[in-house]
């Protein structure tokens, strides 16, 4: 399904109307993911569909429309075990990925102002039209993902109803929060 979203930008007084381009919702979230992983330092297929989740037939098929756009060149290399393939971005694949993940910043921007108004109904039809590009906010970090979990709360509705078990943040690591204790406390030697 084609769609052509609008987006309203307000920058030093001034409204200006931005046509984003037309695209195909569901194939679009993930060129961008890609690519910015490729902008990222990201040069090996394996690891790209490693870090973005993607199926390797699927990532091929990205990849080439990817390279047909002109946004990454693939080139050839020779390593200690044989040729390998990199994947580098063009600078017109650099400006896109700036120019996108700018987009994506202010479709957030408007979230969070329409959450902090407390209007829930305009909320959730802003959050409904952008259903397709919430996993790129989520991958470029662009969201807040407490404002983003208070957003359901405030709706009353569940985050999987607009993001799909593969999109969501991985919460369940060990990186971060987890201190090792049974009890989720803190461990106080006082010294009496």
């Amino acid at each position: 399904m084609l769609n052509i979203i609008f987006e309203l930008l307000y920058i030093k007084q001034r409204i200006f109307l931005t046509v984003v381009k037309t695209s195909i919702v569901e194939s679009e979230p993930k060129d961008l993911i890609v690519l910015g992983a490729i902008k990222h330092g990201v040069k090996k297929f394996e690891k790209i569909q490693k870090m973005t989740q993607i199926e390797p037939e699927e990532l091929n098929s990205i990849l080439e429309q990817l390279e047909k756009r002109g946004f990454i060149r693939t080139e050839e290399k020779k390593g200690w075990f044989g040729m390998k393939v990199e994947i580098t971005p063009t600078e017109k694949g650099s400006k896109e990925v700036d120019e996108r993940v700018h987009e994506l910043q202010a479709k957030w921007n408007q979230m969070s102002l329409l959450y902090k108004s407390g209007d829930k109904e305009k909320l959730k039809q802003e959050m409904e039209n952008n259903k397709s590009i919430i996993p790129s906010m989520m991958f470029f970090g662009i969201m807040d993902m407490m404002m983003f979990s208070m957003m359901f709360s405030m709706m009353g509705m569940a985050m999987s109803d607009y993001v799909t078990p593969e999109n969501m943040p991985d919460t369940g690591s060990n990186e971060m929060g987890d201190s090792g204790m049974d009890d989720g406390g803190f461990d106080f030697d006082i010294g009496f």
